[in-house]
């Protein structure tokens, strides 16, 4: 994993490099504009974005102690320390960090590792879910009653908001069947794409039967209605975070006027960006993917788009980072120690655990 992330890495370090040298004599980026944009930025209304994120982690612990409240209560805002420290490990070392917070809250409740990566991949679903009902949403009803100009592209994005929607709908009902029938579901799928290749096909069926194991969580409709609320709840807390944030940068007439349902263009790609997260490089791809969106979107100037795209990703991804160092110093953690540690207790235990077994 670590060689990976590495000669990923250096790909995208070269590829930088190399747009830097090629658009070095064709862009003209003006520093004292940057800065001057940054200066008449409206701060209370990041400062309003900042409290949304922090209290979407308050959301994010919530949660996590609800998925667990069948198997162990646990105080609602017990696990807030293994969610700030894990995000700061995913936000300073990037998406190898994962692992981080299924392994810190195995450690804090003394439960199985391999169920708390089970409650892990169902709160992923639940974000996934979120995200794209959000985001359906605002496109269409802007798409529907905005008229001329509410969004760039308006049949494209009807269309890629009807497929988020239905990828919506597909989700719930595959995560109906695999709580119903967990195991039949993955047996096909291990025989389905067994047939391509067995690793595959073995590595799909423990995946679901995962899955399933962390569906344990969700033993009644009231039981769903919760995570499902609390996770609606959390991104839109973001949701509102970024609308703050683009709208802050008043000097800009395009980004001063940004709608709800402009700002979830961004903020897609900007979730892209992030699930490719690198180590600091990643920051800068992350800062110039959301700046391109918004200069191709909406014909943002360089400048202001630049100021706004690393505004949103120091508040919304790394704002986080200097509570969660001193909270992993008071709790004597180490993010590079419990990151090496959680990435190789999740490698052991894809390979010990047998085929078809139920993970306890």
């Amino acid at each position: 994993m670590k060689k990976n992330q590495l000669v990923l890495g250096l790909v995208v370090f070269v590829a930088l490099v190399a747009l830097v040298v090629w658009g070095r004599d064709r862009i003209h980026f003006d520093f004292g504009v940057f800065v001057s944009q940054l200066k008449l930025a409206d701060w209370r209304k990041i400062g309003i974005a900042f409290i949304c994120i922090y209290v979407a982690y308050l959301f994010r612990a919530v949660r996590w102690a609800m998925l667990l409240r069948h198997i162990k209560k646990v105080p609602l805002f017990s696990l807030l320390s293994t969610q700030v420290i894990g995000f700061t490990a995913v936000a300073l070392i990037g998406r190898i960090a994962d692992p981080v917070r299924p392994y810190l809250v195995s450690k804090k409740t003394g439960l199985p590792l391999s169920n708390q990566i089970a409650v892990y991949i169902v709160e992923r679903l639940f974000d996934a879910g979120s995200m794209a009902l959000i985001f359906s949403a605002t496109i269409l009803l802007a798409a529907w009653f905005g008229g001329p100009g509410a969004l760039p592209h308006p049949e494209v994005m009807k269309k890629v908001s009807y497929g988020a929607l239905a990828s919506t709908v597909a989700g719930a009902l595959f995560l109906v069947a695999v709580r119903l029938a967990g195991g039949v579901v993955a047996s096909f799928l291990e025989g389905t794409f067994g047939v391509v290749s067995k690793g595959l096909g073995h590595i799909i069926g423990e995946k679901i039967r995962a899955f399933r194991t962390g569906l344990d969580t969700l033993r009644s409709f009231s039981d769903f209605g919760i995570a499902a609320s609390l996770s609606l709840a959390m991104w839109g807390l973001i949701s509102l975070a970024y609308l703050e944030i683009t709208t802050a940068f008043s000097a800009s007439p395009q980004l001063a006027g940004l709608t709800l349902a402009k700002c979830m263009l961004l903020m897609a790609a900007s979730m892209l960006v992030s699930g490719f997260q690198l180590p600091v490089l990643g920051w800068f791809t992350q800062i110039g993917a959301v700046a391109a969106a918004m200069s191709g979107f909406f014909g943002v100037a360089a400048e202001p788009a630049t100021a706004c795209a690393a505004t949103l990703l120091a508040v919304t991804f790394l704002s986080i980072a200097p509570v969660g160092l001193i909270w992993a110093r008071f709790e004597h953690v180490s993010l590079r120690k419990v990151a090496a540690e959680s990435e190789h207790a999740e490698e052991t235990l894809a390979v010990d655990e047998p085929a078809g077994q139920e993970t306890p």
